[in-house]
């Protein structure tokens, strides 16, 4: 197959689907054109510590299995025709933290490279799985998903600059147009942190809303999986199936049925947002960072170019007839409870690697280190109350307002350049611009669709906004996110990575 317009690895999820259940491709020639862009533009063999001219998306690459799942899907395609599953033959990447039965699970950490192999599926790709998905390989993470950057992955746009993290090797594999569709998770801003960067979209649901069995944590009660892809339509396809028996369904976590009809239904007319409110909030704002890069106002200072894309956001809201409303606030958890949360929750889990260290990369190894002293249980107890009381703001603040959505940055900048993630010193932490804004998401809970919103018109690097809502409201924010990426248009991925 040829590379260029018409090339099937450039469908997306939905495309794709349509194409596969028209008989128009198989699944077969759509995994092999998958393989193809891979081998085009991946940068040679999957590695654990990349190189500067690689992307580097993929830790590990399945072929014979992906060849054996795509004849299934073809199989079954031919059998049961439009009654087959929405993604049946559709290609899939999974963050390097999703077990796979009888397939590796490393963190993209060398301390797990000689674990035993899972014996069974994590929840959220059993039930990929059982819609006919074809799973093309594992994704790099910033290892065991402890960090923003993931620097063995080099970001399509520029290879010198970072793809996000931690989920950076899936939104790299998709802005470079290897897969139509991938999975990562959420932390502190793991899923929507690679969206912006890479100029793709990704949803975070509602926490509770995709089963976490089967997923190696970071902080298991911050934790959110979640869907990524090119537009937020193909990542709303993929949260119908994931949510499919997931949480229980009470006031706070309605069904989420509604996700395939919004995915495949746009909505038709000029203005489909007419009496929706969407905030906007004084949580950032342009202008130079001082001190912890914050504003004279003591706003997070964000890039020009950041702050011309959510005007470009807002506008196009507008045009789309939502009222916009400008508020203050709630205040937020401080960065040194969530510290204390993640840094007690991580080091729980990773215990049984003590004696294993020297295996992890400088800043990893530093940030369990800060975990060795023992937190007293009513120190985190203590702080996880101050995270509910955080979230109680939070809905009340969008109820009192009558607030259908908030709208901000992603991150405040541009992909920055590559290489210092696990650099020693490099830990992040209290004030971390990449999650000042993403982290008071996973500490409420609440559900993000991020999606890109142009080009930096100096940097040519993507830019992202994200709309938010209170639990339980995925639908209200991606039929939202649909509308504005329909009126926008998408970003194209770039042709080829662009090399240093």
């Amino acid at each position: 197959m040829r590379e260029g317009e018409g090339h099937p690895a450039d469908l997306g999820v939905l495309a794709a689907s349509r194409a596969l259940r028209a008989r128009e491709l198989s699944a077969v020639e759509l995994l092999q054109a998958c393989e193809e862009r891979i081998a085009q533009r991946n940068g040679g063999d999957p590695t654990f510590h990349g190189a500067p001219e690689a992307v580097n998306a993929f830790v590990r690459l399945y072929p014979e299995e992906a060849l054996a799942a795509a004849r299934t899907a073809d199989a079954r395609l031919a059998a049961e025709g439009q009654a087959a599953p929405l993604l049946c033959g559709v290609p899939i990447a999974l963050k390097d933290l999703y077990a796979v039965a009888g397939l590796p699970l490393t963190a993209s950490s060398e301390v797990l490279a000689d674990a035993p192999v899972p014996t069974e599926d994590s929840v959220a790709w059993a039930r990929l799985r059982a819609a006919g998905m074809v799973l093309v390989g594992h994704t790099h993470t910033h290892e065991f998903a402890a960090g923003g950057t993931t620097d063995q992955v080099g970001n399509p746009w520029d290879l010198t600059r970072s793809a996000g993290g931690s989920s950076g090797g899936s939104g790299a594999a998709l802005a470079a147009g290897m897969v139509p569709a991938a999975l990562g998770s959420d932390t502190c801003g793991s899923l929507r942190i690679p969206a912006a960067l890479c100029g793709i979209s990704a949803i975070k649901p509602t926490r509770g809303r995709i089963p976490l069995d089967g997923i190696l944590p970071l902080a298991a009660s911050l934790d959110h999986p979640g869907p990524m892809a090119r537009t937020i339509a193909d990542c709303a396809a993929l949260l119908a199936v994931l949510a499919d028996g997931g949480a229980q369904e009470t006031p706070l976590m309605p069904p989420t049925a509604a996700m395939g009809e919004l995915a495949t239904q746009p909505r038709a007319g000029s203005a489909p947002l007419t009496g929706l409110r969407i905030a906007v909030t004084g949580r950032s704002e342009a202008g130079p960072a001082g001190a912890g890069g914050r504003t004279p106002s003591g706003a997070l200072a964000i890039e020009d170019e950041v702050a011309a894309g959510l005007e470009t956001a807002i506008a196009v809201a507008r045009a789309l007839g939502a009222t916009i409303v400008e508020l203050d606030a709630p205040a937020d958890l401080s960065g040194h409870d969530l510290n204390l949360i993640l840094l007690a929750e991580m080091h729980a889990h990773h215990a049984a690697h003590h004696g294993r260290r020297e295996g992890y990369r400088a800043s990893i190894r530093e940030l369990l280190e800060l975990g060795d002293d023992p937190i007293p249980a009513a120190v985190y107890l203590g702080a996880q109350e101050r995270r509910a009381a955080v979230e109680r703001r939070w809905h009340a603040w969008f109820a009192e307002h009558r607030i259908d959505a908030l709208l901000e940055p992603t991150v405040p900048t541009v992909a920055q350049p590559r290489g210092a993630g696990y650099d020693p010193g490099h830990l992040g932490g209290d004030g971390d611009p990449l999650i000042v804004l993403t982290s008071t998401w996973d500490v409420t809970g609440f559900p993000v669709a991020s999606l890109p919103t142009g080009l930096g018109p100096d940097s040519g690097l993507p830019v992202g906004v994200s709309l938010v809502a209170p639990r339980g409201g995925e639908a209200t924010v991606v039929q939202l996110a649909v509308d504005l990426q329909e009126a926008e248009g998408g970003l194209t991925p770039p042709s080829a990575p662009a090399r240093p």
